[in-house]
Formats: C-alpha cells, structure tokens, sequence
C-alpha cells in the first residue's frame, strides 16, 4: 500500500529575514516541521512557529537567501522536529542541524526522538550527586562540578572562557564510570571552531565525544536549534544507555541574540534590553533538561558558558541563568591580564551542589573543610591587599604581610595551570594546603584539628610565627 505524498503549498505570501509566510494551508500545526523546495530543485528545512487560521508562519533553517513568493513549495510533515538517537552520534562532528561535517556518512538511528525535548518531572529527579572532575584545581578543588548539576562560567570578552570550556570538555571524567561529552558550539568564528576541534580530538578518537557546531555566519535560527539537538542526543546516552554525560554550550550569549533578532523578524513586543519577555523560559527550557532520573544510572550535567556584555552581571543572559543555575564560575579580566590562567574569581564564584559532590565518601574527608577554608583565606587576603593599596605594603604587620604571600601562592601555584594539565585532585588538594600552610595554624580556624596534624605543611617560617 503506497504512502499517500504531503500536499504542496505554493501561497508563498511573504518572505522576512528567516521566515515564510505562507496561506490557504490546513491542518497544520505549532512546531511541525516544513521541507522548502526551490525550483532549482534545492531542499531547505523550516519549522512551524506560528498559525493563523489559514496562514502558517515558517522559521528556515538555513535561511531564506534566494527565496521569493513564487519560487517555492512547501510542503508539511504532521510531526515536530525529530533526531535520530543512539552511540552512533559518539566521535562524530556535525553542524547545529545535525548533518556531518567530518566527512563521515549521516547518522543513523533506531529510533528518533523530539528535539525540543522537555524538562524532567520533579517527581523522578534525584538529587544531584557524586564529582564530576575537571582536572582543573580552581574547579574541583573549589567549586566541585556534581553529576546533574548545572554550572554556567560567566565571562567577558577578550577572556579564555572558550579555551576553558574546551579543557574542561576534554579532561573531565567520572572516575572508571561510563562517560561521555556533548559540546555544542553556539555563533563561534571558524578560528574558534579549529581551537575547540584541536582540544577534543583526542577525546573525539576514543569515542566518547559528540560535537555540534555553529558558526557565526551560520542561519539564526540553526543557532536556535543546536542545543536543544545536543541535548535530545546527550539525553539518550545518559537516561537510556546510563552514561554519566557531560554537555557544554558556548556561548549562550550568542544563542540568546539568535532568539532576540529573531523575535523582532516576528514583531513580538519587546522586554527587557530588546529580549523577548519569553528568554527566561525559553533558558530553563534548555536548562532543566540537565539532571537524575530516578533509578536510572546515568546523569546529564551542563557547563553552559556565557560572556557578559560589558562585564554586566546584571543583563538579562546572566541575570537570567543565575536564577535557573546552581551556581557560576566567574572569570577574572585582573588575574588575566596579569596572565593567571585559568582566570578564575574565587570569591565571586560558587556551586552550590558541592555538599553533595565532594567530601567524605565522594572526593577526600578534609575537601569541604579547606575549601571553605581557602574561600575565607582569600577573602581576608583580598582586604589586606586594598588596605596596602591604600597605607603601602611596608605598613603592614607581619601576620598581614604573611598574607599577601599566602595570596600570591594562592593564585601562582593553585589556581594557575596550563591549558593541557589535567591536575589529579589529590594534587589540588595538597597545593591547597600548601598554600594555606603559609599562615600559621590559629588562621585555619573553619578546619577540623585532625586534618591540620595530618595536612599541614610545616616550615621553619611557619613554625615561627604558628601557634599551636
């Protein structure tokens, strides 16, 4: 029995930026996907985003270049965008519709899923749980990344925020678990595509990598889609083969302008800074994909990375995701430009599912407690460090002097790594003591005595001036 062919639609009325006008359609429905055909007899792809009696309003994700009313067909398919899903995504490179740009053949799978996906239900999450390691001490020492978590890196422009996301994709791991990362590259320049692509190729070759990419001169509206693809993808590896998945977006930013210019294409009315009064639903629809399931192994943890507009917490991207997130890494242009790489603010940066990564039982018994403990030191050290601004250092005691050199070693021999170290967290955790050994014991006062006797890095110096 043949299949009966979709019907045609020639009405073509309208042709606006990214989007078809098209009449006298029927049956046809929100977010249902198009297939454009030209004359010339090449195919384009769009999705129904608005319906009006007869009237269907057609976003084309390639763009609509070269189209005009009368030049067109478009037909309908009943369904929404849909994805096939499955390991065959792992170790492949494809653009922001899912179409292979490594040469290899188009993947296939034995079953397809909706693109647009859905948040979890908060009956059948479970908490967040157990590390994800970086390699990275600022991270794991300091604001430990947790399986179903969702960790945004805040940044500005000019800073490392694409080499760090980068890193972080191809060093993490969840120890000897199933593993795997989704990288979805969201309006970034052919240059940045070949850093991003040279960083994860080992991690390509051993096939526990899917990577999206869209570039700045790519269709809008192909930036729209991308995460929510790499996400249906990273969904199915996670809650249906039980790997631990980790996915990362850069730059959010870039995707949140795509839904902006795009909403002004469609004349909706605008809100906050010209951003459709939709973007906070429209982030945690993205968002709160990340998570546990209930019962299920495996986990889907997100580092959407995101810069600020002139270093501005306060716009709505960041403003935004910090009320959907669980935490943020902040980047630092001071510690930057004084080469400290990563740039990472320690004060200004916090997860806020730690407690439930680290620690006893998950990372090492003493990881809460100097963690806290280093936060406290720093911010101290940060006081002392405007008050020589202000008097000279020459004018500070002692125990402030020792401060600021506890402040420098902070930042020179934990914090700073190079872009391919993958630092273990023992490591991180004893240059943490290391540096907070630098000021005597009474200063450690958020950690337990035990852990001081058998952690503290004992000197002459120190000896001097500790009081036990």
């Amino acid at each position: 029995m043949s299949a009966t062919a979709p019907i045609e639609y020639t009405a073509v009325t309208s042709v606006r930026g990214p989007l078809l006008v098209i009449q006298d359609v029927a049956e046809v429905g929100w977010d249902e996907v198009a297939e454009v055909r030209l004359v010339s007899g090449e195919v384009r792809h769009g999705v129904v985003v608005d319906i009006d009696r007869d009237l269907a309003v057609v976003e084309v994700l390639e763009g609509t270049a070269g189209l005009r009313p009368g030049n067109v067909r478009v037909s309908f398919s009943g369904t929404p965008m849909q994805a096939p899903v499955g390991e065959a995504w792992l170790g492949r490179m494809c653009n922001g519709r899912g179409e292979p740009l490594d040469g290899g053949p188009p993947v296939v799978g034995s079953e397809w899923r909706p693109v647009a996906g859905r948040p979890i239900n908060p009956w059948w999450r479970d908490p967040p749980r157990d590390p994800i390691l970086t390699g990275l001490s600022a991270v794991d020492g300091l604001a430990t990344l947790v399986r179903g978590q969702k960790l945004p890196i805040f940044s500005v422009g000019g800073l490392p925020h694409l080499e760090l996301a980068a890193q972080i994709a191809a060093q993490a791991t969840a120890g000897d678990e199933p593993f795997a990362v989704v990288f979805a590259a969201l309006g970034i320049s052919h240059a940045d595509v070949d850093l991003v692509h040279d960083t994860l190729d080992a991690r390509a070759a051993a096939g526990d990598l899917v990577l999206f990419v869209n570039t700045a001169d790519d269709p809008l509206v192909e930036r729209i889609v991308t995460p929510r693809l790499a996400l249906t993808v990273a969904e199915h590896l996670a809650f249906d083969l039980g790997r631990h998945v980790l996915v990362v977006m850069a730059d959010v930013t870039s995707y949140c302008e795509a839904v902006r210019e795009v909403a002004s294409v469609r004349g909706e009315v605008p809100s906050r800074r010209g951003y459709p009064g939709y973007l906070y639903s429209d982030l945690a629809s993205i968002y709160e994909r990340a998570g546990r399931i209930r019962d299920r192994a495996g986990s889907l943890t997100q580092v959407p990375v995101l810069t600020m507009p002139a270093g501005d917490i306060t716009h709505p991207v960041p403003d935004l995701t910090g009320y959907i997130t669980e935490g943020q890494l902040v980047l630092s242009t001071d510690l930057h430009t004084r080469g400290v790489y990563p740039p990472f603010d320690a004060l200004s940066s916090l997860s806020r599912m730690m407690r439930l990564g680290a620690g006893p039982g998950r990372t090492r018994d003493d990881h809460l407690e100097i963690a806290g403990q280093i936060i406290a030191l720093v911010a101290q050290a940060r006081r002392i460090a405007d008050l020589a601004e202000i008097v000279g250092a020459d004018a500070l005691s002692e125990s402030e002097q020792r401060y600021l050199s506890f402040m420098a070693a902070f930042e020179t021999d934990f914090v700073a790594q190079s872009r391919d170290e993958a630092r273990p967290l023992e490591a991180t955790l004893d240059r943490a003591w290391r540096a907070a050994s630098l000021l005597p014991r009474r200063e450690l006062t958020m950690v337990a005595p035990p852990f001081i006797d058998r952690h503290y890095v004992q000197s002459d110096d120190a000896a001097a001036g500790s009081e036990r």
